[in-house]
């Protein structure tokens, strides 16, 4: 039914009848007609029987409409077709199919009064849709009327309006493509005005338009171009990043960085930073390098370019070395202050980001930014060691490159000077001890001054050999520190600074290098402006300080008015400065007067030029040791080899005597003799020959020794006139104390810079050599007080005396007023030779003491050769012995006198009994045996017998038998 109706719906309303001759043919398998219909209707039939006809009928007829019906059954004949049967099946068929038809039939006729209604229906709405069509044709008509009349301008000028925006649209964005084609130029511009920031900021907009624009077929090639200028503007950034290497400028790293920033590349930037300052540094030491090379080579055609920086370091000459170690020094102090000012930058500019990071903007660009500063700060903190190492190879390889050892030593301090204030430029820049710098200086340092010092060995050899020990005349106030070579030690303890160049000094030391040279100048730069500072001023004129000194000098010493107070006084003790009561005498304050040459100039130091030589050696070798510490112990070393070398010369010249160990009186101290041997088996060559001594082909030992020196020929020691060459000796002798008080001065100094495991030696040096500079005074002086006075006439004169006389005497022996007269004409002598040179109280009191001591000891031997003598003779030896004692007192101020006691006891020894004689032979071995002897033999007769006398002999042959 709904395949008819569906039928029905697109065929329109039909009769039945039209409806059913329409059906597909399978579907009208036989529409029966209306008188079979109506005989269907008539017929009864019983619809149960009629039911089970059609449910007989196979489900296959009921499958699908496509069903082939005829084919079906013809396929269901069987191969022998039975006429009869087929009959009966065909009316079976029949029967079916009138069951079905009458069937549909009743079904159709049962929906007819729907089937008629809803056809009205249909012609009803077929009617309403003409008139709908002819409602619709009416509205057209109508508005094409009004399209015609008003709809079409109007739209039209909309139409206008709406392409005229689009145009207007068009022409912006045609000025925008116009704008960005020119935008190259405006590029160029701003890239020749370094503006980076600027550059970049235009290049990314423009991009940005471009891609706004990319519809357009001109905007593809544009971006392409775009893309190209930005690469090149980060190559020319590029480039000016290099630049900030050299020559660091805030506005100009301001504008890099910025750049960087915009291309989101700041930590490419920082790794490209490093790279190129490791090549600046390269590329600024061989440029500086090469110019020298080539300007000393000339026209040579040399291909030096295409050297190594190492081995073009070879090709420096000696004269071009320093100032070309000073350029070098130079730029590598401007790449350095360039990497730490752009350090300092990043740390403002991290301080000044951090501030308004805390607004809180956006997380992720604050952690990524946090990021990028971290990064930037590890990267430049761990580039101070990789730049500063760098920069330490190079100076290595410039300094290794050349041998120093054959440089003078101002030039050869001045590199040093430059090198350690590399290695403090080193330490301020990274904390960094410099070990490479160190090593390599150090290296070069030994080699030189091993040269230096074996130069300056044979230097002083040759000086001492020429020095006619004249007195070198300096200022009163004369100090180490007025000299050139000791001006390093600062100058807060010269009195000449002034407090406010003190204070700026002091100023100044609490800045950092990079502090004081921030906004300029260079810490390696000549100093040619200090020179006036560095003029000496120690030498006196004529040996005095003044015209009026020297006319002074010698007026005439009879007056009172120049003698000091003091003078005036009794004898003031050196030692306490109190005043003993009893008197001097006007002679004995004249006799002072000219024994110490102080009246005028009363602390000149006595010293010659080859003192002052060494002096200045010393301070040498001092600038070496303050500016390389880790040679300190060498230097000191050598320093020691100076003074000993000058000890033993003076010893060798004015001290060495066979008489020493006969006179008894211990001249040379065991310390002293230690001393001496000490150097003669360490510093002293006595296998080398006068004519070999500039030979260098000795062992290594022996290039460690020096020649013995040898007295100048021009110096006279046996004049007795001078007496025996007293003011050679005293200018020698005092010189070398002079030079042991310098030292001694010194001993701070040197204690801080000697290392701690080898202070022992420092200390050993100046407890066993410097403190025995004095002692030479006495084996020196011994000399001239031993030949200045003839005791030998004296002990004739003694001989000649008769002692054994039986009444006491009141008047003394002539030989007393001999010896005084000696003494009184030693004096004489003293003064003369005090005119030329001044003559030290320690000095005189050593030759006065000396004489003395001689004197009495020859006293006491004159009364040793006594054969006779008688208590009167023992009263008359002590009565000689007091006017000697009463008259030597008014010509020196050595109290007590020396050997007072020595004399006095062997006189009163006479009056000793047997037990008290063996005593005082035990008792006093400073006699010699043979004085010890005639003391008893002359007792003899007296009050000591025979065998007491046996006895005595025997204790004195025990006392003398170990001295054998």
């Amino acid at each position: 039914m709904q395949k008819i109706k569906s039928l029905m719906t697109r065929q329109g309303p039909k009769s039945p009848q039209e409806s059913l001759s329409d059906l597909s043919p399978v579907e009208n398998i036989r529409i029966p007609s209306k008188e079979e219909l109506r005989e269907m209707r008539e017929q009864p039939i019983d619809p149960q029987a009629e039911q089970e006809i059609i449910n007989s009928i196979e489900d296959v007829y009921f499958s699908n409409d496509s069903f082939d019906i005829v084919q079906h059954e013809l396929e269901k004949l069987p191969p022998v077709l039975n006429l009869q049967e087929i009959e009966e099946y065909r009316d079976k068929l029949k029967k079916q199919q009138a069951a079905v038809s009458k069937k549909v039939a009743d079904l159709i006729l049962e929906k007819q009064p729907s089937y008629v209604k809803e056809l009205d229906r249909v012609t009803s709405l077929q009617a309403n849709l003409q008139l709908g069509a002819v409602i619709c044709t009416n509205a057209r008509r109508q508005l094409g009327f009004a399209k015609e009349d008003f709809t079409q301008a109007s739209l039209g000028l909309l139409a206008n309006q709406r392409k005229r925006q689009l145009l207007t649209g068009l022409l912006k964005s045609l000025r925008t493509i116009k704008t960005l084609q020119r935008t190259d130029v405006r590029l160029s511009e701003m890239l020749e005005e370094e503006d980076y920031p600027g550059a970049i900021q235009l290049c990314l907009e423009c991009q940005k338009a471009a891609s706004t624009f990319k519809h357009y077929s001109c905007i593809s090639e544009l971006n392409s171009k775009l893309q190209d200028t930005l690469e090149q503007i980060e190559e020319q950034l590029d480039v000016a990043l290099s630049k900030t290497c050299k020559s660091f400028d805030i506005n100009h790293y301001t504008k890099v960085q910025q750049a960087y920033t915009l291309l989101g590349k700041t930590q490419t930037a920082m790794d490209q930073l490093h790279m190129h300052f490791t090549q600046a540094i390269h590329n600024t030491v061989f440029q500086v390098v090469l110019g020298y090379v080539e300007l000393c080579a000339g026209n040579a055609d040399t291909k030096f370019q295409k050297m190594q920086y190492k081995d073009l370091c070879t090709h420096i000459t000696l004269d071009s070395y320093i100032p070309c170690l000073s350029d070098l020094c130079k730029a590598l102090w401007e790449v350095m202050l360039s990497y730490h000012r752009t350090m300092e930058w990043h740390e403002e500019h991290d301080n000044e980001e951090t501030v308004p990071a805390s607004d809180g903007s956006s997380t992720d660009g604050t952690e990524e930014s946090n990021f990028d500063r971290s990064y930037v700060k590890k990267k430049l903190e761990h580039g101070l060691t990789r730049i500063w190492q760098d920069v330490q190879l190079k100076a290595k390889a410039y300094l290794l490159g050349t041998d120093m050892s054959n440089f003078k030593y101002d030039d050869f301090i001045f590199v040093l000077d430059i090198i350690s204030r590399l290695m403090q430029v080193g330490e301020e820049f990274c904390g960094s001890k410099s070990e490479v710098l160190q090593e390599s200086i150090k290296k070069q340092s030994v080699n030189y001054f091993k040269n230096y010092h074996r130069t300056r060995l044979e230097e002083l050899r040759m000086f001492l050999e020429n020095e006619t020990w004249e007195l070198c005349p300096v200022k009163s106030n004369f100090s180490i520190v007025q000299l050139h070579e000791f001006k390093f030690m600062g100058q807060s303890r010269s009195p000449s600074v002034s407090p406010s160049k003190h204070a700026s000094t002091a100023s100044t030391a609490t800045m950092s290098l990079f502090e004081q040279y921030h906004n300029g100048g260079n810490p390696f730069e000549m100093q040619t402006d200090s020179k006036d500072d560095e003029t000496e001023d120690v030498l006196a004129s004529n040996g005095y300080e003044s015209d009026e000194l020297e006319k002074c000098a010698y007026q005439d010493y009879d007056s009172d008015s120049d003698v000091p107070e003091e003078l005036k006084r009794d004898y003031v003790d050196e030692q306490t400065g109190d005043a003993p009561v009893k008197s001097v005498s006007r002679d004995t304050l004249r006799s002072r007067k000219k024994s110490d040459y102080s009246l005028n100039k009363v602390n000149a130091p006595i010293l010659t030029n080859t003192t002052l030589n060494v002096i200045r050696l010393v301070g040498k070798y001092m600038q070496m040791m303050n500016i390389l510490k880790p040679i300190a112990f060498d230097v000191i070393h050598c320093m020691s080899q100076l003074f000993d070398y000058y000890l033993y010369a003076v010893y060798t010249f004015f001290g060495r005597n066979d008489m020493y160990e006969s006179s008894g009186l211990g001249l040379i101290s065991s310390r002293l003799r230690t001393t001496l041997n000490r150097i003669q088996e360490g510093l002293i060559d006595l296998e080398a020959a006068p004519e070999t001594t500039g030979s260098h082909v000795a062992g290594e030992e022996r290039k460690e020794k020096v020649p013995s020196p040898h007295l100048s020929q021009l110096v006279v020691l046996t004049a007795s006139g001078t007496l025996y060459g007293l003011a050679e000796r005293v200018v020698a002798t005092e010189s070398l104390v002079f030079l042991a008080e310098q030292f001694e001065c010194l001993q701070p100094h040197l204690d801080t810079m000697i290392p701690a495991a080898k202070k022992p030696f420092l200390q050993q040096f100046y407890s066993q050599t410097i403190s025995t500079a004095s002692e030479l005074r006495k084996p020196i002086y011994w000399i001239v007080a031993a030949k200045a006075i003839d005791y030998e006439q004296m002990l004739l004169l003694m001989a000649g005396v008769k002692w054994d006389i039986k009444e006491i005497m009141s008047q003394h022996n002539i030989y007393v007023d001999v010896l005084l007269k000696e003494f009184e004409q030693f004096n004489k002598r003293l003064g003369d030779v005090s005119r030329q040179v001044r003559i030290p109280l320690p000095v005189s009191n050593v030759l006065w003491e000396h004489c003395i001591r001689l004197a009495n000891r020859t006293l006491v031997e004159g009364y040793a050769n006594v054969k006779k003598c008688s208590n009167e003779g023992r009263a008359l030896m002590q009565l000689d012995f007091q006017q000697f004692l009463m008259k030597l007192e008014k010509l020196t101020d050595i109290r007590p006198i020396p050997d007072k006691e020595f004399v006095e006891t062997y006189i009163k020894a006479y009056y000793l009994t047997e037990n008290d004689m063996e005593q005082f032979i035990k008792n006093h071995r400073e006699y010699s045996t043979k004085q010890l002897t005639n003391l008893v033999s002359v007792c003899l007769g007296s009050h000591i017998n025979k065998k007491a006398r046996q006895k005595l002999l025997a204790a004195i042959d025990d006392i003398d038998r170990p001295k054998r």
